[in-house]
């Protein structure tokens, strides 16, 4: 498992060049039906527009895919994709939209102008840096209550849950990569009395 970048959600963005507006949206998704769903979308949304170009980059299998629609073949589609995997974001998709306003840009142009439209896409979106995370629960005395949730900081540990019965049971999210040294100081720490359970491994949006 390593860390990657993707977006949260999805984000708006547009320009004009030379009277041809350019309209480019980017999607969070994770399968290319997701993918094939926004393009879609997005085409009934500007059935008016003169171009819908997309690309697409998944985690899942490696996947990339881009489309000029019907501009000059690599100057649109390629463009956008170049873009997102200069970036390095995966699990996104793409879509440039062009309303053409009478003027000829040429392909140098074309070019400039659809890598900028995803650029700017890029920019209003929230990027995640997902990394491999593990979910733990300890149960603890009260007595031992403050002390443990001291030390967290230090290792960046986000509690996602506490119960307060006649112990204290903590739920937490670590990065997998400190998970060794903060187990190590916290049995140190309770002289072995606290020992959380691995509950499971994900990816999350954790520095």
């Amino acid at each position: 498992m390593t860390d990657y970048m993707t977006i949260s959600g999805e984000a708006q963005a547009e320009f004009v060049e030379r009277k041809s507006r350019f309209i480019s949206y980017c999607r969070h998704v994770e399968t290319e039906k997701e993918a094939l769903a926004f393009i879609e979308e997005l085409r009934k949304k500007n059935w008016d527009a003169t171009h819908n170009v997309f690309a697409y980059v998944l985690r899942e299998g490696q996947l990339k895919r881009c489309s000029d629609d019907g501009e000059p073949q690599g100057t649109a589609g390629v463009p956008v994709l170049d873009v997102l995997q200069k970036t390095g974001v995966v699990d996104i998709c793409m879509v440039v939209t062009r309303y053409f306003g009478g003027i000829l840009l040429g392909a140098g142009g074309l070019v400039r102008a659809y890598s900028h439209g995803a650029s700017i896409a890029l920019e209003a979106a929230q990027k995640l840096h997902m990394t491999p995370c593990t979910r733990l629960v300890a149960e603890m005395d009260y007595s031992w209550y403050g002390k443990v949730t001291y030390i967290l900081p230090n290792f960046h540990v986000l509690t996602e849950r506490s119960d307060f019965t006649d112990k204290v049971t903590l739920t937490w999210l670590i990065k997998s990569s400190r998970k060794e040294n903060f187990l190590k100081e916290l049995t140190e720490l309770t002289n072995g009395t606290v020992i959380p359970k691995e509950i499971s491994e994900e990816y999350a949006d954790m520095q």
